[in-house]
């Protein structure tokens, strides 16, 4: 099955402008586990979202969806994030919009480091509950827990958004570091204003965990945290990433399917499609 579930004409490789990279990469989740799940679950589910999107007055997928068959690991965690470097790498060489769709959140740093090398004034879009800025975590460098920290070590340039849940030693490094986080606390009180654009480069690196998303909206998710996003809210401020700014390529991450709902596995699908609709409706898609 491919994304979306569409028909030959608009799924081959050739003639796609986007691609769907799922990456069901799973070895340090550290609460609940099912995030190797996420991307088979969400292109299921996306053969029932819409076509035409209402809000864009749009019809995205026919500027070409392919959907890349699902990657396959050794276990060896250098092996696997050179593989998954390489895979990006081969789809920017043909000029392709890449979207991944993870596993679990550590996937975010191969992927990146290929954009990094490829980009000039570009930042890091993170929208997260957590900061992920830890140095190791459960002895692991390659952690989820610790993948902005490996990004932030190639690009100071990171924009931390909806950030609700951290250790002492992440705080104090985002103080003496002068990181851009935006507090879920503070943006309850203040909303999502003009700083978090002004805060970016002109080209940008989206990299969204579901738990941003409030656990009543986005259940199936390993650490889900409480006080999250909502859909409006959060379509808001992405369409004006689109709009302001040049996004070269994104990954949503950390969709952990819960037996017999539906629903988290199909806001994921429909986010997706959200994503590349704006991009088209930027111009810089098709």
């Amino acid at each position: 099955m491919n994304f979306l579930g569409i028909e030959a004409k608009y799924s081959g490789y050739k003639s796609a402008s986007t691609v769907i990279l799922p990456i069901p990469y799973e070895a340090t989740t550290s609460y609940m586990s099912g995030t190797q799940n996420g991307p088979s679950a969400i292109i299921e589910a996306s053969a029932y979202v819409e076509l035409y999107d209402e809000e864009l007055d749009a019809e995205a997928y026919r500027s070409g969806v392919f959907t890349a068959a699902e990657m396959e690991f050794s276990g060896n965690v250098e092996e696997d994030f050179n593989k998954i470097s390489k895979t990006a790498a081969g789809f920017l060489n043909d000029k392709k919009f890449l979207l991944s769709i993870g596993g679990e959140h550590s996937i975010s740093f191969p992927l990146y480091r290929v954009f990094h090398e490829r980009y000039e004034n570009l930042s890091v879009l993170q929208l997260d509950a957590h900061s992920d800025l830890r140095y190791e975590y459960e002895d692991s460098i390659y952690s989820h827990a610790s993948v902005m920290r490996r990004i932030y070590e190639l690009n100071r340039n990171i924009v931390q958004v909806g950030i609700r849940s951290q250790c002492v030693e992440e705080a104090q490094f985002i103080k003496q570091e002068n990181i851009t986080t935006f507090y879920a606390h503070h943006l309850r009180e203040s909303g999502f204003g003009d700083e978090i654009l002004d805060a970016l480069s002109p080209n940008v690196y989206v990299t969204i965990d579901v738990d941003f998303l409030d656990p009543s909206i986005m259940p199936s998710t390993g650490t889900p945290e409480p006080g999250g996003f909502f859909w409006y809210e959060t379509l808001l401020l992405l369409r004006r990433v689109f709009a302001e700014r040049n996004v070269v390529g994104l990954d949503v991450v950390e969709l952990s399917p819960l037996p017999g709902l539906a629903h988290p596995d199909f806001l994921a699908a429909k986010l997706i499609y959200k994503l590349i609709g704006m991009k088209q409706a930027a111009g810089k898609l098709g």
